[in-house]
């Protein structure tokens, strides 16, 4: 409505909680808003469903306005427009119930505000007041610079879930529509995730075979350390350098997909086809928004490293989530189901159905066991192995045991969201050295509903997290390979560029370290 001077009248989110409290029927709807069970940390990662307790509890936070978690002006993952926010406190339920972060810490935050970037506020926030930081005027930019040499790749879960933007059914796989989508957006090269998810699983299968035996034969990282904690997900990796600095040594030097192959772009790549490594400009679609953070991490620029570069240059230049991606097709006029299928680039391309299954929890591990047992007994892994049923499913800590011969029996865990996590951490930290290998995802169930994923429903539900991992698991039965070692371009990167898995030169562009973050805050006391 426009007020006297003929201007539009906007609604602050202050005056609309005053109109609601003070209004009858609306009043009356905030006022019940909230009946029944509490939403926990095992329920929000398990077959059961859940709903916010906006919804389902009254919770301890006063009726109608509950607060809201504090997002810093810089963060590089997410943002909140105020005008949008009510004030509701999903975002607390999420970030303190489910993940664990929130409220850790005693107040006041003097350096940073907390935050491990993982998104899951961006799909409990009711009002989309919360989202994350769009990048795609600086692709668009790139993408119109006739002296940058555009690459990107795409995450295994992002191809399950972009087409739910474009009215395909939950789940459907449109990777060749993607990357037809990536090519139509005038991207100079089209890479597939999947194969750096294989690379992953050399790298960081091969450095937990080092520790299980207790050998480190090719030089590099000397760490014994067990468990093993995966180290592909940055919200755990920076969960960990907050709550449990003193575990550090348990993850894995690997880094992850996105950050193992971006260096390649900009140097094995870069040199194959004659490209100067300074105009390629590399850019990731991920279903995480953690993977901002992870690429702005200033450890993260191995390829300048290995040049020798006068300028120290990120190894990937941009990252956008599968939400980004959408939007930005839409914006160029792209009709995305019209377009003809086609496949990626090769050379860094062909992927196995082990680097499918990256997107779902348990994938990692599924696929790291596979070779895991290659790389200690030299044969091909049992088809047992292709079908690892106790690490699969929607429950937040889930275990198994798998024998490999020389070794005896290898027992590991998978969690997915992080207060599943901390209880097995703080065992971990009390001594419990049962597992060799644990893994650990952020999301209740894994990337594919990463905080980057299209908000098919609000909050995600088990049928859509369910209904996107089954398709992640058909791929895996349908490829050629099953195994990352099986791969023929990883196979040639390693005898071509590489060496072995392991080596000074993949040392250098694949594996890095971590650091302690918590020396700037104090816990909290019972």
């Amino acid at each position: 409505m426009a007020n006297k001077a003929g201007r539009s009248h906007k609604l602050s989110r202050r005056s609309f909680l005053k109109l609601a409290g003070g209004t009858g029927a609306l009043g009356l709807t905030l006022g019940l808003a909230g009946c029944g069970k509490a939403a926990t940390a095992d329920r929000a990662a398990g077959a059961e469903g859940w709903l916010p307790s906006q919804y389902n509890i009254p919770g301890g936070w006063p009726v109608q306005v509950r607060g809201r978690v504090a997002i810093a002006a810089d963060n590089p993952s997410i943002t909140r427009d105020n005008e949008k926010c009510i004030l509701c406190g999903q975002c607390i339920e999420v970030c303190k119930n489910i993940q664990s972060v929130f409220d850790y810490y005693e107040l006041p935050f003097k350096e940073e505000i907390i935050c491990i970037h993982c998104g899951q506020c961006t799909h409990w926030c009711p009002s989309g007041a919360i989202t994350e930081v769009d990048e795609t005027e600086k692709v668009l930019a790139a993408l119109r610079d006739p002296d940058k040499f555009t690459v990107v790749q795409m995450a295994p879960s992002t191809r399950v879930g972009l087409g739910e933007e474009f009215g395909f059914p939950t789940g459907a796989n449109v990777e060749r529509l993607q990357y037809a989508a990536l090519y139509e957006l005038g991207f100079d090269a089209v890479f597939d995730t999947n194969f750096s998810a294989d690379l992953t699983i050399m790298e960081e299968g091969s450095e937990l075979v080092r520790r299980v035996l207790g050998v480190n034969e090719h030089g590099g990282h000397a760490n014994n350390t067990l468990p093993q904690f995966t180290s592909c997900c940055p919200g755990w990796v920076k969960f960990v350098e907050y709550y449990y600095p003193d575990l550090i040594e348990h993850l894995s030097s690997s880094k992850s997909p996105q950050q193992m192959t971006a260096p390649l772009y900009k140097t094995y790549y870069a040199d194959m086809n004659n490209i100067p490594p300074e105009k390629i400009f590399s850019v990731s679609i991920m279903p995480c928004t953690a993977k901002k953070f992870e690429a702005a991490r200033p450890e993260m620029n191995a390829a300048s490293q290995l040049k020798d570069n006068s300028a120290i240059t990120p190894d990937t230049d941009v990252v956008l989530t599968v939400r980004e991606l959408a939007r930005l097709i839409k914006s160029q006029g792209i009709h995305f189901n019209a377009l003809a299928e086609t496949d990626c680039d090769k050379i860094m391309g062909e992927y196995t159905g082990a680097g499918a299954i990256f997107g779902a929890s348990g994938g990692v591990m599924e696929a790291a066991v596979r070779s895991a047992y290659f790389l200690i007994t030299g044969e091909q892994p049992p088809e047992s192995l292709w079908t690892l049923t106790p690490v699969r499913g929607l429950e937040g800590v889930k275990e198994a045991a798998v024998d490999i011969p020389g070794v005896g029996e290898v027992r590991v865990c998978v969690i997915s969201g992080l207060a599943n996590a901390r209880t097995v951490m703080d065992r971990v930290r009390a001594g419990d050295r049962s597992y060799a290998f644990i893994e650990v995802m952020a999301c209740p169930g894994g990337c594919e509903y990463g905080g980057g994923q299209p908000r098919s429903s609000s909050p995600p539900s088990d049928a859509v997290r369910t209904t996107r991992t089954e398709m992640l698991y058909q791929i895996d039965r349908e490829c050629q390979w099953r195994n990352s070692h099986d791969n023929p371009e990883i196979i040639a990167l390693y005898e071509n560029y590489l060496g072995e898995p392991g080596s000074e030169r993949a040392e250098l562009l694949l594996h890095t370290s971590y650091i302690s973050r918590a020396d700037k805050f104090t816990v909290k006391r019972a």
